[in-house]
């Protein structure tokens, strides 16, 4: 019974930690470029190719079609489950403060879905809060495009804060069958060469709460981006599409004036760019912290918001704060906000959202001669794109600057598109390397505006 409440870990590597905390993983298949969400580059006239799509569980109807087995589906302004009736208790030993503690437990197994993009990566990020004494595992199970079936694989166990009633956050290491593998918070295939490929999946969800006790976590959203990118070191060009541009008002957070604060959080904020990114936009749609949030925070310390964020996307097995899924759910603990992980087709995609006043943080490695004006190179960074110029330029949030008011940038289109959508790259050694290929951060309103979901319906998020 434990194995099935808590998941069976295989063997696998897990890659190091990137300097700038955009979190290591393996060759993704380089991104395209074209006006087709989540396509790749075609020749005038031609139809495009889709290389990822992501798929949502977050309705009531969603809900009722999974199988649930003491869990139950909460109606009303935003539908999700909790725990009913727990199947059982089991004991669960922390592998991070060495605790042991017995957890009943409940659960809901998506439906089956189909890929209509047969993947190499994929990637489940997830909306839900946890009160204190209680967290949540999520794991992905596949069937290959050989018929052959994955194990369930632990993409997450997570709660929304570490304090002594609660879990540590964490992914899970050495997860593999020896045709796909688990890297922190992304499914590869091991071999994409081979031209194996991810079919079909399910989601399932497993709620924990201590015994006896009437608390439940509650799941809004649930989703997976599955994804086959073409490897590629270059990409084409996309047109500009916002011919007057357009500029949205978010928040301008460094990172680096929080060097040496809390460097148990992933060595304080020299490596904070994800969370740091991630408080920008989340206030940006007027949610913060609340005092009593920050008061573990050195009152001395300007934006204690960041410290915050860090704390609260730390993942204690990476050991860091790049956890991708770990930066969406943290802003989805904010009243009625929304994240996702997906990826998208090209910067045009990218248009479209800010078009609808949907900032876009982004994922990107770089040599220092590669992004005009950065001043510096990164193995992995996240930034959030804020606007465009009238002639089509990046209008960024870098985190990466001095100081809050250095944080605005301007970089050339050609340039962040291509080392945000490239799959392979040189590294300052000649070395090839990975790349992100295209992949994003997405918060947005529990109930967007009309505009807002057409863009949105148009990236598969429902």
């Amino acid at each position: 019974m434990l194995a099935a409440a808590l998941g069976v870990a295989g063997a696998a590597a897990v890659t190091t930690t990137a300097a700038a905390a955009g979190t290591a993983r393996p060759a993704a298949a380089a991104t395209p470029s074209s006006g087709t969400p989540g396509a790749a580059a075609a020749p005038a006239g031609s139809k495009a190719a889709r290389v990822a799509e992501y798929h949502g569980w977050s309705g009531q109807a969603d809900w009722l079609a999974g199988a649930a087995k003491g869990v139950r589906a909460e109606a009303g302004a935003r539908p999700g489950i909790v725990i009913s009736r727990p199947l059982g208790s089991v004991d669960y030993t922390d592998p991070h403060t060495g605790t042991k503690a017995a957890w009943e437990y409940a659960t809901w197994t998506s439906p089956v879905r189909t890929l209509s993009v047969p993947a190499t990566e994929a990637i489940v990020s997830w909306n839900a809060r946890t009160p204190d004494g209680t967290w949540i595992q999520i794991e992905l199970k596949g069937t290959y495009s050989d018929g052959s079936a994955t194990p369930w694989y632990v993409m997450g166990r997570w709660a929304s804060d570490d304090g002594a009633s609660s879990i540590r956050r964490t992914s899970v290491d050495d997860q593999s069958d020896d045709k796909s593998s688990v890297w922190t918070d992304t499914f590869s295939i091991d071999d994409p060469a081979s031209g194996l490929r991810l079919a079909k999946y399910q989601v399932r969800l497993t709620l924990y709460r201590k015994p006896g006790s009437k608390l439940t976590p509650t799941v809004w959203r649930v989703g997976a981006m599955g994804s086959d990118v073409p490897d590629r070191f270059e990409v084409p060009a996309s047109t500009p599409s916002l011919p007057k541009g357009r500029e949205l008002g978010v928040p301008r957070y460094s990172q680096e004036i929080h060097k040496g604060q809390y460097p148990e959080y992933d060595n304080g904020g020299e490596a904070w760019c994800s969370p740091t990114s991630s408080q920008m936009i989340i206030e940006y749609w007027g949610r913060k912290p609340s005092a009593a949030d920050l008061s573990w925070v050195n009152p001395d310390y300007a934006d204690p918001q960041v410290c915050h964020a860090a704390r609260a996307t730390f993942d204690y097995q990476y050991n860091g704060c790049g956890n991708w899924p770990f930066n969406a759910a943290y802003a989805a603990t904010y009243r009625d906000l929304q994240g996702v992980v997906t990826r998208l087709g090209s910067l045009a995609d990218a248009e479209k959202l800010i078009d609808a006043g949907i900032p876009v943080i982004t994922s990107q490695s770089f040599l220092k001669t590669e992004l005009d004006g950065a001043g510096y190179g990164t193995s992995g960074h996240l930034m959030t794109v804020i606007g465009f110029t009238a002639d089509g330029d990046v209008i960024a949030n870098d985190p990466a600057s001095p100081s809050n008011d250095a944080v605005r940038h301007i970089y050339k289109r050609r340039q962040w598109e291509n080392i945000w959508l490239r799959t392979k790259r040189y590294d300052a050694n000649g070395k090839v390397v990975s790349g992100t290929g295209g992949v994003c951060y997405l918060y947005f309103p529990a109930k967007p505006s009309s505009a807002q979901r057409r863009v949105l319906g148009e990236l598969g998020i429902r």
